[in-house]
């Protein structure tokens, strides 16, 4: 049914990835042909909310992409933001391990008709092209995963980097896990432990966030040497507001930002009130909840 959006030459037949059942229940609703904004009002399922509400487009959908421009997505996921990229861009190119999800993908974006999906690891496919952009969107955290290198995710910046033609940009969106939802009680987003980011990842493997210096030093090494860093609120997943270093938050601008879509937390303190003292302190950009960097 989407043979000519879906790409199978590099998928071996297993799903890595996945949320479970509810995909088949994703798949379901994209295809029924029913209203979205009819679809989030009746369903009360998290994945639901995550994967189909435009909400997520807001991550992007303001920033002047060439029109026609090519773009490679890495770990479309369901396609939350694909057509926003197919809507933008003359061309666009995803990746993701799962057949099932892109098949999602497919059934949602592949109306555009300028969308291609490669099934299959990000190690096992083999692209020719380079692209005018190549998105990283909650995808860097899971290098760890799917790169077998001693440093996965510099090994993926620089694998990145040689998908870029010359003044192409990459954008990364991506959890800070100094972000101060995180010192406030939220489950680490990957690993759902507390305070598994603050404390570096001293337990865990194979998935890890960074601070913005760290973030920063590890663009440089890859060779992205000029970096733009914003900061969507209350995170990248479903933002309201992306800040950046030229217009940052002012105290009493960050009353609400303290939300829990996915599960239930203990909030420590009330964040608004940390917000405050470290707004007047200037220290905005460390604690944010996530970044959204483009670099080049």
């Amino acid at each position: 049914m989407y043979e000519d959006v879906l790409n199978l030459q590099f998928y071996k037949g297993e799903d890595r990835y996945s949320d479970g059942d509810i995909e088949d229940r994703l798949l379901e609703l994209c295809e029924s042909g029913r209203d979205m904004d009819e679809i989030l009002r009746q369903e009360e399922e998290w994945p639901i909310l995550y994967h189909l509400s435009d909400i997520r487009e807001n991550l992007l959908d303001w920033y002047g992409f060439n029109p026609g421009g090519t773009l490679l997505e890495i770990g479309a996921g369901c396609g939350a933001v694909t057509g926003l990229f197919c809507r933008k861009t003359a061309r666009v190119t995803a990746i993701d391990l799962s057949k099932r999800r892109s098949t999602i993908n497919a059934a949602r974006n592949g109306r555009y008709g300028n969308l291609e999906i490669l099934v299959g690891n990000f190690e096992d496919i083999r692209i020719q092209d380079t692209f005018d952009y190549v998105t990283l969107i909650g995808v860097l955290e899971y290098a760890g995963y799917y790169i077998s290198e001693e440093e996965p995710y510099l090994e993926m910046l620089r694998r990145v980097k040689s998908f870029l033609k010359p003044g192409g940009k990459l954008m990364i969106a991506i959890e800070n896990k100094y972000g101060l939802k995180y010192w406030a009680g939220a489950p680490e987003d990957h690993t759902g432990g507390l305070f598994d980011g603050v404390e570096d990842y001293g337990r865990v493997r194979g998935v890890r966030t960074f601070s913005k210096p760290e973030l920063a030093g590890l663009l440089s090494e890859a060779g992205f040497l000029e970096q733009e860093f914003y900061y969507p609120m209350p995170d990248y997943k479903l933002p309201d507001a992306i800040y950046s270093d030229s217009f940052l938050p002012k105290p009493g601008m960050l009353e609400n930002t303290a939300v829990a879509y996915d599960r239930d937390w203990c909030q420590m303190f009330r964040e608004a009130g940390a917000w405050e003292g470290i707004l007047k302190d200037g220290q905005f950009p460390y604690f944010a909840n996530s970044f959204l960097v483009f670099a080049s």
